[in-house]
């Protein structure tokens, strides 16, 4: 049996899969309220620079990885106009479902795909732009992932990382008593689910930290690679470039 990491917990390999599953078809109804209560509405503000670092042009392709409710595919689809193509993914279907009614509601119709960034069903050397906000760290076999997101970008693409990583050393008390005191009784109080963010604060420390993940990126093949800590590392983006 060949296992990994849940949270803290030490689980089969195939167990995972369902573990994460099941946390987000637990937090999909209330996906956009958490995530502006638990960071304080800062995930707006690293999404937005993640679009502007981004830089996307009318006509270009970008695959939103890990989409979830459709955030970043919105903003992107708004740079690529109609003859560029952004195509909307999750591996979880409560997820994306709730992603594309809120994208429909907007009046916006995007490729919506349930898939698995370990085997991405796409051409290779198709896209302009990869982004995975937020769901990398659920990923099993993160590095065969990368490489699946190498494989389908354009040579000169770009992929954007963006994930909770490693906060600077004068906040990890203050970051470990909000993460593990005061996140799961938040989850408990407006999702009715403690557990499954008491694992976002687990999944989180099992997390690469940034020069970790951006060596990783190289080895998935992304030619140069950097990463810009936001909020005192809170979050990161790592941005790669394919060769």
């Amino acid at each position: 049996m060949t296992t990994t990491h849940f949270g803290f917990e030490s689980v089969d390999e195939a167990e995972k899969a369902r573990k994460v599953r099941g946390v987000f078809d637990s937090v999909a109804p209330k996906y956009d309220l958490m995530n502006d209560l638990m960071s304080m509405g800062l995930h707006r503000a690293w999404k937005a620079y993640t679009l502007m670092v981004a830089n996307l042009k009318e006509g270009d392709r970008a695959l939103d990885i890990a989409g979830g409710t459709g955030d970043l595919a919105l903003a992107f689809a708004k740079k690529v106009g109609d003859s560029g193509q952004v195509v909307h993914t999750d591996i979880n279907q409560a997820m994306l479902s709730t992603g594309r009614n809120r994208l429909l509601d907007l009046g916006v119709s995007l490729p919506t795909l349930v898939c698995d960034a370990e085997k991405l069903p796409f051409a290779s050397n198709y896209f302009d732009l990869v982004s995975v906000a937020f769901g990398l760290r659920n990923m099993t076999h993160k590095d065969v992932a990368l490489a699946e997101m190498n494989r389908v970008l354009k040579p000169g693409g770009k992929l954007l990382v963006l994930e909770f990583s490693k906060v600077a050393a004068p906040l990890e008390k203050a970051y470990d008593w909000y993460s593990f005191k005061v996140l799961p009784r938040l989850g408990k109080l407006v999702a009715g689910d403690d557990a499954s963010y008491r694992y976002l604060a687990e999944s989180i420390r099992m997390h690469p930290g940034q020069k970790e993940l951006k060596a990783m990126m190289h080895k998935g093949g992304f030619g140069h690679v950097d990463y810009h800590n936001l909020t005192g590392g809170v979050a990161a983006l790592h941005v790669g470039i394919k060769c």
